[in-house]
């Protein structure tokens, strides 16, 4: 084993524990430890892993990051929960929607006005920042979206005026207060819709027309949370930067699975104040019942799996238990609950998610207050990003404003 590896190995090793850096380096434990006991030496590829992870550390939330950000089209602050979890401060927030907004204000309670119309804002009342979120609307570019709108003769993309160009008004911000970093996330989809033209022209528009360094990557919510859950992320940098999203270290997938994040009923489930027995009854110890899914709509279910299955597709619900990995929650979730559906054994039928179990699906901490119906918060969560995987990102974006704020 060369200096370096053995250098890079035992700065790991006084930070993780050899089961943690045998998870973070995907080999096993037993593996880890015959390299610390010098029996055996890594490939030339571990000592790049290793020094991703030390730089991932070194990234990890700090109180003396203070870095400001603004969040555009913010949802229910998904993005800016993550954000803050690494050391960001937030100046500005966009959502248009008023129950979002409900939920927004509910869980930041410093954050003050939320502009509703992001095309009636004039750049000149944004605050300067350095960072620039903004997962704008997704539904023109999901693989959902453009086929209803292609069965009802709808424009899509860029050419839906009412959202598809929503990305250039994010573009107006960009130009007038040259952030040091742009973070936006938006569905799979995006890079192949409309043959790719959509993507090239947002890519084009942050490289050639903004002069902006960008690097992208698709990543899966299932190295976070117990969910297939594939999204873009893109990051373009003001000025070079040594970063590649290929070079971020992951956790291992599968290994939170969906008995982590259901109510438990072995009495341990913890009491949340602010949910009350809404979801979870305390005194039975059980998913409140009106979560099981009545004997007609079971029934209505299972023959609507099975004639899709007949047909070769794959459409309806899906079964989970504690050990599963669930399919992606979606926006329409609210509808019937039918994609994730949680066994609760021999004679019973299946229940929906409670929207606390959609809010820890998506990596929402528990002290994160749902204020709306449930038809409104599964619409929310099934919109919203993965909080975890942001808060990963943002430790190396916070890592690379430093940087640059030092050079300036």
């Amino acid at each position: 084993m060369d200096n370096q590896s053995v250098d890079l190995l035992n700065k790991a090793a006084s930070i993780y524990s050899s089961k943690e850096l045998a998870s973070k380096l995907e080999v096993s434990q037993s593996t880890v430890s015959r390299w610390l006991h010098g029996k055996a030496a890594p490939k030339p590829y571990i000592a790049d892993r290793l020094s991703n992870l030390l730089d991932v550390h070194v990234a990890e939330p700090s109180p003396g990051y203070g870095f400001r950000f603004i969040d555009l089209f913010a949802g229910i602050g998904g993005l800016r929960l993550g954000f803050e979890q690494a050391g960001g401060r937030c100046v500005f927030t966009s959502e248009w929607d008023t129950y979002a907004q409900k939920t927004y204000r509910a869980n930041f309670h410093e954050s003050g006005e939320i502009f509703g119309d992001i095309t009636k804002i004039d750049p000149e009342q944004v605050p300067d920042h350095e960072v620039l979120l903004a997962g704008f609307p997704c539904q023109p570019f999901s693989i959902a979206g453009v086929s209803k709108k292609n069965s009802l003769s709808m424009p899509h993309g860029f050419a839906d005026l009412t959202q598809g160009t929503l990305f250039f008004d994010v573009v107006r911000v960009i130009e007038s207060k040259r952030p040091e970093v742009v973070i936006l996330e938006n569905v799979k989809n995006l890079r192949s819709h409309d043959k790719g033209h959509t993507y090239q022209t947002i890519m084009g528009t942050l490289q050639k027309d903004l002069g902006y360094v960008v690097d992208d990557h698709i990543f899966d919510g299932q190295h976070w949370v117990p969910q297939h859950r594939e999204r873009i992320v893109i990051a373009a940098f003001k000025n070079p930067v040594l970063f590649s999203f290929r070079n971020l270290p992951l956790p291992q997938k599968g290994q939170t699975k969906m008995g982590d994040i259901l109510h438990r009923t072995d009495g341990t489930e913890p009491y949340i104040p602010h949910d009350g027995d809404r979801y979870f009854d305390f005194r039975t110890g059980s998913v409140q019942e009106r979560y099981t899914l009545s004997d007609k709509l079971w029934t209505y279910l299972q023959a609507y799996a099975t004639k899709h299955r007949s047909l070769g597709n794959g459409f309806g619900f899906g079964l989970v238990n504690g050990d599963s990995i669930a399919r992606t929650l979606s926006a329409r979730y609210y509808k019937d609950g039918s994609e994730i559906l949680v066994d609760q054994g021999v004679g019973r039928n299946p229940r929906r998610l409670t929207p606390r179990e959609a809010a820890r699906l998506m990596g929402y901490p528990d002290e994160f207050v749902i204020p709306v119906s449930d038809t409104r918060a599964y619409k929310q969560f099934g919109n919203s990003v993965v909080v975890p995987l942001f808060r990963h990102i943002a430790g190396y974006v916070a890592r690379m404003v430093l940087a640059q704020t030092a050079l300036n």
